[in-house]
């Protein structure tokens, strides 16, 4: 057994002056306490304890090219003599604008934030703006960020989420104030026809609406066929936006996001997490008229730290080894998680445990259902969750780091040597399970 003392030991300090021990309610999801990291290298993390861990959460997916890695970091490096912050542009905002817009679909113009939350604000302000209506359409399942105005039926209970073809708007916190409920319209995901019904209860109403183009935080689900060009063409017929967040695929599953895999271009994108590579990034992209009402209707947008420094001069260098080749990378990223689903699959089979493997190859879930692979939300959830939460405690103990409900993310330093070592460590974790 992995000894955790140090961890254990720290987290109890720190829970004196540090709310609740950590900085983020989702760090909590560890066992046997929320583990202390002492470093990262590539596709590894070295916790306090001197455990090794061969590392899929990933910073729940901004590390693409693994921990530290090395012309991020010094350029970032390199960086740090010019200063940090000048209230003020510098000429790296520009370079990496410009680099963006030529790249990623629909990019006419960029803006720039801090995290993906904000840039998810602002995308739905603008939508307001210009289309003069107040309610944003989303997902049951699609979560975009912890604000009041977006933590709104991401992961709502089933037994208050209401009908699955009317769902009703869940709170997902205590302290939201029940007002904003009434600005935000839910639907079910994957169905056009549900969707279609929601725009005509609300005809009138909605400014956009707004999803994940990959359904990843519920279960890493993708489009069906047809999908996005349909919602797409909804959201013309009935005058609202489409807003697509791209702030987990973007810069994940392509060089230039989901929009270019699937074929369906937003009139705004969210993009955060692996455009910097790490580093605190995010931005809104899209249509230059609707982005204008920044200045042309004097939409309110700020913050202290967007356009930083050291986040352009990291994700300009990310961009670097991104771009090579037109996306060289993302070739070999999805051939090694072809390999480590089929490799996961084939191992499910062997010890006779029901694990769904599914997703894309730089991202991708495991399930515990006998079921079809889920399309929406309300499938996922009829997953046997406490059984995922048995292998992720497994796999820890074997050094294989996942997220707790599932979720695998890789990099591009997760190479055949590091995908062979995880394959003999979960055999033995799905032994263990089965025998048990």
């Amino acid at each position: 057994m992995r000894s955790y003392a140090k961890s254990i030991a720290l987290y109890e300090k720190t829970r004196k002056h540090l709310a609740g021990g950590v900085s983020s309610n989702v760090r909590y999801a560890s066992v046997p306490v929320p583990l202390f990291f002492a470093r990262g290298e590539g596709a590894r993390l070295y916790d306090v304890d001197g455990n090794v861990h061969i590392d899929y959460v990933l910073g729940n997916g901004p590390a693409i090219l693994g921990h530290a890695p090395k012309k991020v970091i010094d350029a970032v490096a390199a960086s740090l003599a010019e200063g940090q912050l000048f209230a003020a542009q510098h000429p790296r905002e520009t370079e990496l604008a410009e680099r963006l817009c030529g790249l990623l679909p629909g990019a006419e113009v960029v803006r720039f934030s801090t995290s993906g939350t904000e840039a998810v604000l602002m995308a739905m302000r603008l939508a307001r703006a210009f289309t003069g209506r107040d309610k944003i359409l989303k997902f049951e399942g699609h979560y975009h960020g912890w604000s009041d105005q977006a933590y709104i039926s991401a992961r709502p209970p089933l037994n208050e989420a209401g009908p699955a073809n009317a769902p009703v708007p869940v709170a997902g916190s205590p302290g939201m104030p029940a007002s904003v409920l009434g600005d935000v319209a839910v639907c079910g995901w994957n169905d056009l026809e549900l969707l279609e019904q929601a725009l005509e209860r609300h005809r009138g109403e909605i400014a956009a609406v707004i999803m994940e183009p990959v359904m990843v935080n519920g279960g890493v689900m993708p489009p069906l066929p047809g999908y996005l060009e349909g919602v797409k063409e909804l959201c013309r017929k009935h005058g609202a936006l489409f807003i697509l967040d791209e702030v987990i695929t973007g810069f994940r599953v392509g060089l230039r996001g989901a929009q270019a895999k699937f074929g369906v271009t937003a009139d705004l994108s969210i993009y955060a997490k692996a455009v910097a590579a790490g580093f605190p990034l995010a931005m809104v992209a899209g249509r230059r008229d609707v982005m204008d009402t920044l200045l042309d209707k004097g939409v309110m947008h700020g913050g202290t730290y967007n356009g930083n420094v050291q986040s352009m001069a990291a994700a300009l260098a990310a961009l670097d080894l991104l771009e090579a080749e037109d996306g060289a990378v993302y070739r070999d990223l999805e051939a090694r998680g072809r390999e480590l689903m089929q490799g996961l699959a084939a191992l499910a089979a062997k010890h006779k445990l029901p694990i769904l493997v599914h997703g894309m190859p730089a991202i991708f879930q495991t399930f515990f259902t006998s079921a079809p692979a889920p399309r929406n939300y309300r499938e996922s959830a009829a997953c046997d969750r406490d059984r995922m939460l048995t292998l992720h405690a497994a796999l820890q103990e074997e050094g294989v780091r996942v997220q707790q409900a599932g979720k695998w993310f890789l990099s591009t330093t997760h190479d055949k040597p590091v995908i062979e070592e995880t394959l003999v460590a979960a055999d033995r974790a799905m032994a263990k399970m089965a025998s048990a």
